[in-house]
């Protein structure tokens, strides 16, 4: 199906992160970091397409080698928290073949990101691998933060703007140091270019859907954005995947199954809710007279039509006792007018609204407990393995050990980066964590409760609704009527 992913992150030292280790990764390579002096072998990984470095005309042409290249950042960078690479992830069309798919992405690359300076080291990879939540293919990209000047060396990220009094003299602080303001020396950081690279992937992937002849499109913008009313559902990756389609179901998998039904009642509850609101203001301006009938007044009427046709005394019973059922129930809502039933149809909206944003702000929080409870459990399966490895004395017994255990200890190092500041008096506080967790999980069966009767309220008005439309029909019918037959007499 059409997927619209496109994510940036930055690779950090500051995070624990190698940028040589995050180019093998993504490669499928085996890498050697100058800067950490050790490998970071991928080549047994999979999944990975192809893979390709794109240079501007300006950078130095050995940097086409992928170590070469990140090895000179990793120089270039010499600072303990320094920003070394912007990271993409965006995800390609399962409805283009893969020949299209890598073109597509090798031209937006060459299009918005070569063409401003940028280096470019991207990969295509198979659907669910690696980041285990994109159904569809995709490609990994990874930027140099720092620019390439034109004599090929690196530039600097940043220049000093210095503040200027009304003579135009630099201005000291008090401790006698010039004012300045760091600025940075690209755009590639802004929020302004990242809005005009995801908007630019999907002008490029929709004109492609347009040139097959395909209806189906993607859009950039968010859900709130686009005004669509949905709940975005939680990242599950492919262990969780992998359990679901097993049947054990799974935390994650029941709250993304609790997300699906509610988007599915607030899209029926908003779609019910806005045919009745246009609906409302055809009934107000066709009964514009000075004294508009009442709701009970037209309900009324809608009874008499029924029991007119009825053949039966057990039949007019049953519609009467409908219209008295009917009545209470506009009653006990204190709904009078067409105008009051509009009001509490605004009114609902309004709820709508509220438990949608009260519903993404739990969800936001439960998907970052998740992750934490996930590498908590990463960090006290791999403690044992990765003690053990620091007390192994001999090289050859220390690299097989590390060898037979290298997922335990890569997931364990991973969680250990992860986990930096979270502890809380030298411990994690993972009971912490599930209790809250449990206590957002309740919450959100809470909000489905709040919904429920919502949704049934939406039905009673769309019945009251049905009843109003047929006396508005039968009326019109009426009126035509009457007035052909003012027509032939006046002719």
């Amino acid at each position: 199906m059409a997927l619209f992913h496109f994510h940036v992150t930055q690779i950090k030292r500051s995070a624990g992160q190698s940028v040589v280790a995050s180019a093998a990764y993504r490669s499928g390579e085996k890498l050697h970091s100058e800067y950490y002096g050790e490998d970071s072998d991928y080549t047994r990984k999979g999944g990975v397409i192809c893979s390709e470095i794109l240079l501007p005309p300006h950078a130095p042409p050995e940097y086409a080698d992928r170590q070469t290249l990140w090895n000179a950042v990793e120089e270039a960078e010499r600072g303990k928290k320094a920003q070394l690479a912007y990271s993409f992830d965006i995800a390609l069309q399962n409805e283009f073949s893969m020949q299209e798919n890598i073109a597509l992405a090798r031209q937006f690359l060459l299009e918005n990101f070569v063409g401003r300076g940028m280096v470019v080291d991207f990969a295509v990879h198979q659907p669910d691998r690696d980041d285990g939540g994109i159904q569809n293919p995709h490609f990994h990209v990874l930027c140099p933060i720092r620019p390439i000047l034109p004599d090929g060396s690196w530039g600097g990220k940043q220049r000093r703007e210095y503040l200027l009094d009304e003579h135009g003299e630099r201005i000291r602080d008090e401790a006698g140091n010039y004012v300045f303001n760091a600025v940075p020396t690209t755009d590639w950081g802004s929020p302004d270019t990242l809005e005009h690279w995801r908007q630019a992937w999907a002008e490029l992937c929709n004109a492609k859907f347009a040139e097959k002849g395909l209806d189906c499109r993607i859009d950039h913008r968010s859900y709130e954005r686009q005004g669509v009313e949905q709940l975005p559902t939680v990242h599950e990756g492919p262990t969780v995947k992998a359990m679901e389609q097993k049947g054990i179901r799974t935390d994650k998998g029941d709250l993304n199954r609790w997300i699906r039904k509610t988007n599915a009642m607030l899209r029926e509850a908003k779609a019910k809710i806005a045919s009745l609101i246009g609906w409302l203001k055809d009934v107000k301006a066709e009964l514009s007279a000075p004294q508009p009938p009442t709701l009970v007044e037209l309900l009324s009427a809608y009874c008499d039509d029924r029991n007119r046709g009825a053949y039966s005394s057990k039949a007019k019973i049953g519609n009467l006792k409908k219209f008295s059922e009917t009545i209470g129930y506009l009653e006990s809502k204190q709904l009078r007018t067409t105008e009051d039933l509009e009001a509490l149809l605004n009114s609902m909206q309004e709820q709508i609204d509220a438990l949608k944003k009260s519903a993404s702000g739990k969800q936001a929080r439960i998907k970052e407990l998740d992750e934490l409870l996930r590498m908590a459990d990463y960090y006290q399966q791999g403690k044992p393995v990765a003690d053990k490895l620091k007390n192994i004395r001999f090289d050859t017994f220390r690299q097989k050990y590390k060898a037979e255990h290298e997922n335990v200890l890569r997931t364990f190092y991973m969680a250990e980066r992860k986990l930096k500041n979270q502890w809380v008096d030298g411990k994690l506080p993972v009971h912490a964590w599930r209790k809250e967790k449990s206590k957002l999980e309740t919450e959100y069966q809470a909000l489905q409760q709040k919904i429920a009767p919502l949704y049934a309220d939406t039905k009673k008005l769309w019945a009251v609704h049905y009843s109003i439309y047929q006396v508005q029909h039968e009326q019109e019918r009426q009126n035509a009527v009457t007035r052909q037959k003012k027509q032939e007499i006046e002719h």
